[in-house]
């Protein structure tokens, strides 16, 4: 963009100079993001706990089936729907494992950006500011 600066805008219409307008920019956006963020995440927890349910659910009609197969004095062959059962309590598992996975990188993600706010907050309060860059 041609002749734009690095000076951001206050919520009052003043322009903020540098390192500190930047640092009220990025925490302001991680302020903005952050309920989105827990509310995903306390979503994705939700989701786990109702996979595991499933998950249980799926292995006891299982152990059920197979129970009532073997009582049964009529053969009747219940071994089809309990590999259909094993086979939807394996995607349950995978999709599980996928939500763990993206539940965790959401929270390395989360404790990322808490450190580097602090991180910030602490170089604003000193007066300190890293080699390279601008300063007030």
């Amino acid at each position: 963009m041609a002749g734009a600066s690095s000076a951001t805008v206050s919520g009052a219409g003043t322009p903020v100079a540098g390192p500190a307008g930047r640092d009220l920019f990025a925490e302001g956006l991680l302020e903005f993001l952050r309920p989105a963020v827990q509310q995903l995440d306390s979503h994705v927890h939700a989701v786990r706990e109702s996979q595991v349910e499933l998950r249980e659910q799926i292995d006891n009609l299982a152990t059920e089936l197979c129970r009532i197969n073997e009582d049964q004095k009529v053969a009747l062959d219940l071994d089809l729907y309990v590999k259909k059962l094993l086979n939807a309590r394996r995607r349950v598992v995978l999709v599980n494992n996928i939500l763990q996975n993206a539940q965790e990188r959401l929270r390395r993600l989360n404790h990322s950006v808490a450190k580097e706010t602090a991180r910030r907050r602490a170089m604003l309060d000193s007066g300190v500011y890293p080699p390279g860059s601008p300063s007030k």
